[in-house]
């Protein structure tokens, strides 16, 4: 049996993410009753932090789920069975959306794009046009498709609601782009976000959110959907806490500290320090392949490349997974691999959260060494590439 790797592990997945040492400190603390006072405080204080991040002044639910139980929330408030949605493609993540308005009795309209390219937003303004009757309740995209390393511009997409009339609700999940990428739940005029606490938000996974304009809470009254556990209405009457059940203390802990650090940052920074190690894992990207035989960016539109996950495309009839089990078995470094379709065609470096230059450049320079070991055609000169860039 090999030897397991000895030092922190680099942990370079899109999410979840690095846990900073002053959350899990945080969260180190004997429970407290969650109807106390003391609790109910920092309740409310992380509901402000977080809407602060969401740049809204608008309602916000909490609850113990992932980020898919967010998304589940917000269709089985909004929707009656048989309703029509239009899912933007973006990827494995869209697919994953549309599959579970599938199964809770939802009519589910795929706007194709390719998923290296992403959304022409001229053709989502043409659907809309086309749709007369308004049969269409809703249009829901990926703001940030981790899959595929490529984010939407929500506020085009909003412009095409707004040029076309169409009174559709705009849907948007931001788990990986809350925090990491420029956002304005109200600005841009969205009525849902989805959001998870596994990310930028530097949390354990377990906690979801979902913001809520008044719109979309006016629609929610008319849902026929069953539900119980994400029903809006129960949780309005389920105060201080807000949850049907018990409130997840700890992750509340937790959550108050890695706000703190946001803010001590500020929030302008932090969607700052992202774009900058961003940029530098591209260049790296970009010198790997500058041969035209090693590993490409996977996204082809440069004014949609993700600054919370960048996935590389492997050269033709090179595997992936072989890299990446011994960038994780022999050198201590997870990176993210391929879902769906892309399994071991690519693989993802995360660089979101509570990230900065020297784990960065880690994470280049062992993915260099793991494709030297794996066998795996590069050119030299990545990590220098993403020097020159963080030095300008």
């Amino acid at each position: 049996m090999n030897a397991k790797p000895r030092g922190r592990q680099f942990f370079n997945n899109p999410g979840p993410t690095n846990i900073p040492d002053r959350v899990l400190r945080a969260m180190d603390r004997p429970v407290i009753d969650f109807l106390s006072e003391e609790f109910v405080a920092i309740q409310h204080a992380c509901h402000a932090g977080v809407k602060r991040v969401m740049k809204t002044d608008q309602t916000l639910y909490m609850y113990t789920a992932t980020g898919h139980g967010a998304w589940e929330a917000a269709i089985c408030n909004l929707f009656s069975p048989g309703e029509k949605i239009l899912m933007i493609e973006s990827g494995y993540f869209s697919e994953s959306w549309s599959q579970m308005g599938k199964n809770l009795g939802l009519e589910v309209e795929t706007l194709a794009a390719d998923w290296r390219k992403g959304l022409d937003v001229g053709k989502l303004a043409e659907r809309l046009a086309q749709d007369k009757g308004h049969e269409i309740k809703a249009v829901l995209a990926v703001h940030n498709e981790t899959a595929t390393g490529m984010f939407l511009p929500m506020p085009e997409i909003r412009r095409a609601l707004d040029e076309t009339r169409h009174p559709a609700l705009l849907l948007s999940d931001t788990i990986s782009s809350l925090v990491s990428l420029e956002y304005k739940m109200d600005a841009w005029g969205i009525d849902i976000t989805v959001g998870g606490s596994q990310k930028g938000l530097m949390l354990p996974t377990g906690m979801s959110m979902t913001g809520v304009s008044a719109k979309a809470l006016d629609v929610a009254r008319k849902s026929k959907m069953p539900r119980h556990y994400f029903n809006w209405n129960l949780m309005n009457g389920r105060q201080p806490q807000g949850f049907v059940g018990t409130a997840p203390v700890h992750m509340f802990f937790g959550l108050q500290e890695s706000l703190k650090m946001i803010e001590e940052e500020g929030l302008d920074a932090v969607i700052d320090r992202h774009s900058r190690l961003a940029e530098a894992t591209r260049a790296a990207v970009r010198a790997w392949g500058a041969d035209g035989k090693g590993p490409q960016l996977y996204c082809q539109s440069p004014d949609r490349l993700s600054n919370s996950v960048t996935t590389v495309m492997m050269p033709e009839g090179v595997s992936s997974d072989p890299m990446r089990k011994i960038a994780i078995d022999r050198f201590n470094l997870s990176l993210g691999g391929g879902l769906g379709p892309l399994a071991g065609k690519v693989f993802r470096i995360g660089h979101l959260g509570d990230l900065n230059e020297p784990m960065l450049l880690g994470c280049l320079a062992t993915t260099e060494l793991a494709m030297k070991a794996a066998g795996v055609p590069f050119a030299s000169g990545g990590v220098d590439a993403a020097v020159a860039s963080l030095a300008a």
